[in-house]
């Protein structure tokens, strides 16, 4: 492939798994990712989710980074809302400084939780409404100029940590492209305005001190396996998987169940939300990311790889990396 393949991992807490073995499992990941020649794994903000683990994002970049050698490290991203742009300035800061050259900064405005998780995190509703001045705040607590006289950043300051918005919507587009940033499309969950963000972010991009072009990362699921039979049967356990995180939340669905839920108005809504997915054998899934790239438009594709246990997502990591030729390159 010509363009540059990274990992957004959800430290997915498998049925019967512990949160542990869901980080020691985002290790594993990234030191296959690391070993296979992907550009960066990223971690997702997200809260009261319980198949999710990667809430408190800055401490598990720490921890990953502190068990892998040199891949980029980064989230994907921190919902800057919830926060205050000096506090991310500080740990973002603090992570550069002890892995220097392999931390990236994504952020987003969406609460990454439901109402009552926002509440609980003591958010103001408004907040996302400030989301480009904080991002300004941000970005110049990182650089050499605070835009807050008498405050500064530390850890933080003059580490100039890249910045990315990711979004899924014409909004994040055109602030990415107003700031002169790269800008990550979450297609792999949200596919409806891709086209148009994409193009609508290169018509507008104003260069900056950061970046002097646009530069696109859009998201796609995958699922590689050995025979296309066992990609398909692992992608099906994802979409069931789905439908019970998503329609049946606490409930213990049958494989019946979550079929007849997936054949629903319900479930063919969910089924259309990873309509940009490749499966199948690593050569049928690099000819599908191939054209997706070209039909995103795309700098760069970020993957989540969706088989349902670790073993299989290792498998599918390697897989691809061996296809798209990322070891040798």
């Amino acid at each position: 492939m010509s363009v540059p393949l990274s990992i957004l991992d959800l430290a997915t807490i498998g049925r019967g798994k512990t949160v542990r073995d869901a980080l020691e499992g985002s290790v594993a990941l990234a030191r296959q990712a690391e070993a296979s020649g992907y550009r960066r794994v990223w971690y997702a903000e997200h809260h009261n989710m319980r198949s999710i683990a990667s809430s408190a994002t800055s401490v598990l970049i720490a921890h990953i980074a502190a068990n892998t050698q040199s891949i980029r490290l980064g989230s994907g991203g921190i919902m800057l809302p919830n926060h205050t742009p000096l506090t991310i300035a500080e740990q973002f800061g603090t992570l550069e400084a002890l892995h220097p050259g392999r931390i990236d900064l994504g952020l987003g405005r969406a609460p990454g939780s439901d109402q009552n998780t926002m509440r609980a995190l003591r958010r103001d509703p408004t907040a996302a409404d400030s989301f480009p001045q904080d991002v300004q705040e941000l970005q110049a607590f990182l650089g050499s100029e605070s835009l807050i006289p008498g405050v500064k950043a530390i850890p933080g300051e003059g580490t100039d940590v890249p910045l990315y918005i990711l979004g899924s919507s014409l909004y994040g587009a055109t602030l990415a492209a107003a700031l002169g940033l790269p800008f990550g499309f979450a297609s792999h969950f949200a596919p409806s305005s891709l086209e148009e963000a994409v193009a609508t972010y290169r018509r507008t991009f104003r260069p900056s001190a950061q970046a002097d072009r646009p530069w696109v990362i859009a998201g796609v699921n995958v699922v590689a396996a050995d025979t296309e039979a066992d990609a398909q049967d692992q992608a099906l356990q994802a979409r069931r998987s789905r439908v019970a995180h998503f329609l049946a939340p606490g409930e213990t669905l049958t494989p019946e169940q979550a079929d007849r839920i997936l054949e629903s108005p319900q479930g063919q809504q969910l089924r259309a939300m990873t309509k940009y997915s490749a499966v199948g054998t690593p050569g049928q899934v690099r000819d599908q990311l191939a054209e997706f790239a070209r039909h995103a438009d795309a700098d760069e594709l970020i993957v989540v790889h969706q088989s349902p246990t670790l073993e299989a997502r290792l498998r599918s990591v390697e897989l691809l990396a061996d296809a798209t030729g990322l070891a040798a390159a």
